[in-house]
């Protein structure tokens, strides 16, 4: 079957169109460890949930009169010692492991069940009630819940997770749950609530040298959220799609002669590209690309969502899961979020944030040694990072990169703020932009701006529609240059060279290893969002160009900078009222001179079927039109590249056969004379629609008889575009870098 490969830009060609697949936050497989506050009493309850990764749940809580419950895959809750029972154990040896523990001793000497069989159907009548228990059944039931791979997979993050919290040491292809860890976590709950600081394992020591610090979960720490990044989401709809596979395979297995078998009259690969193609087709996470202009397809790329299958929704997510956390800092931006209904739901990795191979975001520091910043570069994850004490990147150094002060300002744990001496720093931020994202780094002077406003200007350059002639600003923050050849839309040299010849849709390379780099341009495609897409070449014949040099420039790019917009002078003054509030006024020159015009690219398509009373005809004949009408067509019926459309001209001429009336005998006569040219037909030709038009720069004919695989039925598909330049009027909007939006209201 076929499988849709990435480009190099990282997007996928799903029907013709790019998208994008966004990475998604989810919650970390794991134990977690929460306490709710009662409000009938003044006791908290506390719950301890071991999370898979694929699985079922199982779930511990203390409540409020000191019963040590367990519910198995979120049915009713039961005691914790049947539980511990039904896996095999004592009571002699539940006491002796938990016997420190008042709260499980309490619930054990309320127990009344004292063997594994009883246990096991006690089990069994509360988890399926209605059906005849059977030891057998039972055990068979909570086998398959934890204790099977099929239906049970933790993944090595749950197994690392699992490990560092409760200071366990299994290997980390231990995809199971094991007594063990049952054990451990029961043992965490019942010190959570009575209050110990540490684990008193006696004996286990954290591999880190630490003892295990009891204490409860912050769901919303990046430490406890991961991503799920592109791969690992079409993993688990191959997985879908393979284990579908498998339930046919097997059907057919039993069903088929054994002489008569092959691979393939038993497997059938539907399902599997089935799945992929539905994931790629419908899924939340994959979306139609913002092509708008080059930063918001990167930023789109880099954008982080809580939303999707297995995460969050809109209406369910609360404040504190969209809220800024410190442990954010340097992961996720905490400026470039939607504003409305997503906002804290969709984020965008910040500019130096990379994957760990978990799929934890980590983050650069330098490391500092006794007060002397060294050039190691450290990267750590929200978890690790909670262990040091951290100095800003602006922290004043001295010639030999020591602490000009005595006393810095640091961060640590929790995100508090505190002066300390400079001897007891550990890191220190790589730079002062680490902390915000790629459209956000590219705000001049953000350090003076406000959050909200700064979210604003971050969100609009992304919709920043590309002109005709780009201008790159006077004031840039120095990250324009690597947003704009990261972002993959100008062309750069992969060899060193020389260049030999310059076209307008392509440049030749001669290289220092003696043979040619051809590199060919865009010219004039349309993007997802209807912006055009042109690449101009800004070497020249002759000139020595290095590996990695800037060849051509894309859209809103100026010599391999990023350039959104253009530098306008602006007066901040009113003007009869015409300016109040958020509208501009304009100067008529920015319009003659095309200062603020671009273009914009439409696509018309029209296909030719097979209908039951005979095909559609792409052609020029068509009944009751003008030959003026027809002037731009050429004889095949199809309008000529270059001609300038208005609404309501033809593009693509074609007839459809109408149903046949009663022939009056003058009819009949005239049709035995002439033959077939009189028959009924309709004119359905593809007209420019209203408000559209502008000049044909392209068309694309499919055609079944040469070969093309086209969708049942049709026979021929013509594809027309339509570039229209637009010049700057009232109604449109106008921003700055800082959020300082407004709308024309007059043009003077």
């Amino acid at each position: 079957g076929d499988f849709p490969l990435m480009t190099k830009r990282g997007t996928f060609i799903i029907n013709g169109t790019e998208r994008v697949v966004v990475s998604q936050l989810v919650r970390s497989p794991g134990v977690y460890f929460e306490r709710t506050i009662e409000k009938s009493s003044d006791k908290d309850v506390l719950t301890a949930k071991i999370i898979p990764s694929r699985g079922a749940w199982l779930e511990f809580e203390i409540d409020k009169k000191d019963f040590v419950g367990v519910r198995i895959d979120r049915k009713r809750k039961q005691s914790v010692t049947v539980f511990l029972k039904a896996l095999g154990w004592s009571d002699e040896q539940v006491a002796a492991e938990f016997g420190d523990f008042d709260s499980v001793k309490g619930t054990l000497e309320k127990d009344t069940v004292h063997d594994q069989d009883n246990a096991l159907l006690d089990i069994y009548r509360k988890m399926r009630p209605g059906e005849p228990p059977t030891k057998e059944a039972a055990l068979q039931l909570i086998q398959n819940l934890y204790f099977n791979p099929k239906r049970y997979d933790l993944a090595k993050v749950g197994r690392y997770k699992i490990n560092k919290k409760l200071g366990i040491k299994h290997e980390l292809t231990q995809n199971l749950l094991t007594i063990e860890d049952i054990v451990a976590t029961i043992r965490y709950l019942a010190a959570l609530h009575r209050g110990d600081a540490f684990m008193d394992y006696g004996r286990q020591v954290h591999e880190t040298g630490r003892e295990v610090r009891v204490e409860v979960d912050d769901i919303d720490h990046f430490g406890n959220r991961r991503l799920r990044s592109v791969g690992e989401l079409i993993q688990n709809q191959v997985r879908t799609g393979l284990s579908r596979m498998e339930r046919v395979v097997k059907e057919r297995m039993t069903t088929q002669d054994v002489e008569a078998i092959t691979p393939q009259t038993l497997i059938n690969i539907r399902p599997v590209t089935a799945s992929i193609k539905e994931f790629f087709g419908t899924s939340q996470l994959s979306q139609f690309m913002d092509q708008t202009n080059p930063l918001s397809g990167l930023t789109h790329k880099r954008r982080l969502s809580a939303l999707g299958p297995g995460g969050l929704s809109r209406d369910r997510a609360g404040f504190e899961v969209r809220d800024v956390h410190p442990s954010h800092y340097g992961r996720m931006c905490p400026i470039e979020t939607p504003e409305g209904p997503n906002i804290g739901l969709i984020g965008a990795l910040a500019t130096y944030g990379r994957l760990t191979p978990f799929g934890f975001v980590e983050t650069p520091y330098r490391k500092v040694v006794k007060g002397k910043v060294s050039d190691q570069v450290d990267y750590l994850t929200a978890d690790q990072e909670d262990e040091h004490i951290i100095a800003q990147a602006n922290a004043p150094l001295t010639e030999d990169n020591h602490f000009a002060e005595a006393k810095v300002l640091v961060r640590r744990r929790g995100g508090e703020v505190e002066y300390i001496s400079a001897e007891e720093v550990d890191y220190m931020d790589v730079s002062p932009r680490q902390m915000v994202s790629v459209s956000t780094a590219m705000i001049p002077f953000l350090e003076h701006d406000d959050a909200n406003r700064a979210l604003m200007g971050s969100n609009m350059m992304r919709q920043a529609v590309p002109l005709i002639r780009a201008e790159s600003p006077l004031v840039g923050t120095g990250m324009e240059f690597r947003a704009a050849v990261d972002a993959g839309d100008v062309v750069t040299a992969s060899r060193a060279g020389v260049v030999t010849e310059v076209e307008a849709d392509r440049v030749t390379v001669k290289t220092d290893e003696g043979d040619e780099d051809l590199y060919m341009l865009e010219k004039f495609i349309r993007s997802n969002q209807g912006t055009s897409r042109n690449q101009r070449a800004v070497v020249s014949v002759g000139e020595k160009i290095n590996a990695g040099q800037v060849i051509a420039d894309g859209p809103s790019t100026q010599l391999g900078e990023m350039a959104l917009g253009k530098n306008l002078l602006v007066a901040f003054m009113s003007w009869e009222g015409h300016n109040f509030e958020d509208a501009i006024i304009l100067s008529q020159r920015l319009v003659q001179d095309d200062v603020l015009s671009s273009i914009h690219i439409e696509e018309y398509e029209v296909d030719a079927r097979d209908t039951k009373l005979g095909p559609e005809e792409i052609t020029r004949d068509i009944p009751n039109v003008s030959e003026e009408v027809l002037a731009d067509l050429d004889d095949r019926g199809i309008i000529r590249i270059g001609a300038e459309v208005v609404p309501g001209d033809i593009l693509v001429g074609k007839v459809t056969p109408k149903g046949e009336t009663e022939l009056t005998p003058e009819e009949r006569l005239l049709r035995a004379i002439f033959g077939e040219k009189a028959r009924e037909v309709r004119d359905t030709s593809l007209k420019v629609p209203h408000g559209e038009g502008g000049r044909i720069i392209d068309v694309k004919i499919q055609d079944i008889d040469e070969g093309y695989d086209l969708p049942a039925g049709v026979n021929q598909v013509v594809r027309v575009y339509v570039a229209q330049k637009r010049k700057i009027q009232d109604g449109d909007k106008l921003a700055g870098r800082h959020g300082n939006k407004g709308v024309i209201s007059k043009i003077l």
